[in-house]
């Protein structure tokens, strides 16, 4: 250890583990990283070329808790044994936007969050960026590592998705324009299952923000009008809203099948009709996406060019093919009830569903009703589904089991008449079966082009 230079400890080895690690070696940290797991050769390639230090399948503690300041991966929960003693000892916990955000130089921040929709937002800002020439990154819990695009090459715009685990060890961090698009119940596992923690954890988006930043709500969602009526905020806030008996004199607001947006005395509107991503929660989405295009300085024509040009995401309401009349609609990344119900909404044919995976305390009563209305069917794709017989055993008349992604391809397509849709919208993590919800995807769109 070098004792002219601060020590910085990173704890995960993942995308933003080692954009940390080379970010901080490239600011003059002396920089450790640690992996209880195995690191990825790429990853380690990477620390071995910028000679950091490294270990993996193990923590050794002596050389942990000697940090200055620690950077820990998102998905390492607080009561492990290694975060006990780096607590008990006092040392600075901060997240990879946190570390990134101290070395952002004059840059602007749009931050997005949100316990759904935020990777299509997220993406469609970029996109809206990007299309009007303006010098932007797309980083965070989707594209690049915030850390490692600053390490590569910093940019005028970082446009930021970021989960409410990043957002717990952010202390400085504070974006120009944050969006909290809506706050159901998830990850209930990580917070003690107290619903208040988690909403507390997502308006942690807005803690550092003044009166010259932006905050984006959803005027709609009972969670954060709760929250705002309780606590202040500093920021300036703008609502988007469906309700048009509420249209706000500055945000967004829907009224005859039109989108309008008045921010700093300027109106933007478009028809819903010629926007490329369908859907009630996508109007929402959209109209964030534009509330931010407005408040960056984009001209109309160019927030609308990208409406109408922006391709959505992979796994998310991803149309896969169309097989003898049945469609075939990948939603891999509905890991949550509420994706599940946006993307069973958006359905206007019977529905053969595919449910399940890693349940992290799903109440499934939220989609029983739209599941009455639209489910002839339930394939069940999991380790475990007896929560999934025990919500629905009674609503839908056929519930099946399978194991593999082709195997529930193929029952729910034995399942299916011409004109219905199959869709994989599980409500669940993946980890039971499959990497991650990518990987989810893929096997599923593979069974489906199999047929």
């Amino acid at each position: 250890m070098n004792g002219n230079k601060k020590r910085l400890v990173i704890l995960g080895a993942g995308i933003s583990g080692v954009g940390a690690a080379l970010l901080g070696n490239q600011q003059g940290w002396d920089v450790f990283v640690s992996d209880f797991g195995s690191i990825n050769p790429e990853f380690k390639q990477q620390l071995t070329d910028h000679n950091i230090e490294f270990e993996e399948k193990g923590h050794t503690l002596e050389k942990i808790l000697n940090a200055d300041c620690l950077v820990k991966s998102p998905g390492i929960p607080e009561k492990t044994e290694i975060m006990k003693k780096i607590r008990a000892k006092g040392i600075e916990v901060c997240s990879e936007i946190e570390f990134a955000y101290r070395y952002k130089g004059n840059s602007k921040i749009v931050a997005i969050t949100g316990s759904n929709g935020k990777s299509t937002t997220t993406k469609l800002i970029w996109h809206m960026y990007t299309t009007a020439g303006l010098d932007a990154a797309l980083v965070g819990n989707i594209g690049h590592s915030f850390a490692l695009q600053i390490f590569e090459k910093p940019c005028e715009w970082y446009v930021i998705e970021v989960s409410s685990f990043q957002l717990d060890d952010v202390h400085q961090f504070r974006p120009d324009i944050a969006i909290i698009l809506n706050i159901t119940p998830d990850h209930l596992d990580r917070y003690n299952y107290q619903f208040e923690n988690y909403v507390a954890s997502k308006f942690r988006i807005t803690m550092n923000q003044q009166a010259g930043d932006l905050l984006i709500l959803n005027q709609d969602d009972n969670s954060i009008n709760n929250y705002i009526i309780n606590h202040s905020i500093h920021a300036k806030i703008v609502f988007i809203t469906m309700n048009s008996n509420q249209t706000p004199e500055e945000g967004g607001f829907i009224d005859k099948d039109q989108m309008n947006i008045n921010l700093n005395s300027n109106h933007f509107e478009t028809s819903i009709h010629d926007l490329t991503i369908k859907g009630k929660h996508n109007l929402y989405n959209s109209m964030a996406a534009g509330i931010s295009g407005k408040a960056a300085g984009i001209r109309n024509e160019k927030i609308r060019e990208s409406m109408y040009t922006f391709k959505g995401l992979d796994h998310r309401l991803e149309f896969i093919a169309s097989i003898r009349g049945v469609e075939f609609i990948n939603d891999s990344k509905a890991t949550n009830v509420n994706s599940t119900w946006y993307a069973l909404e958006c359905q206007k044919k019977p529905v053969v569903l595919i449910l399940g995976g890693v349940d992290k305390g799903n109440d499934y009563t939220e989609i029983l009703d739209v599941v009455r209305e639209k489910v002839k069917a339930i394939v069940c794709l999991g380790v475990d589904n007896a929560p999934i017989h025990k919500a629905f055993g009674e609503v839908v008349p056929t519930i099946v089991e399978t194991q593999n992604a082709k195997d529930a391809v193929q029952a729910s397509y034995a399942l299916a008449d011409a004109g219905d849709v199959v869709l994989l919208a599980p409500a669940c993590a993946s980890f039971d079966l499959f990497q991650n919800y990518e990987d989810r995807g893929r096997q599923f769109r593979d069974a489906v082009l199999n047929l």
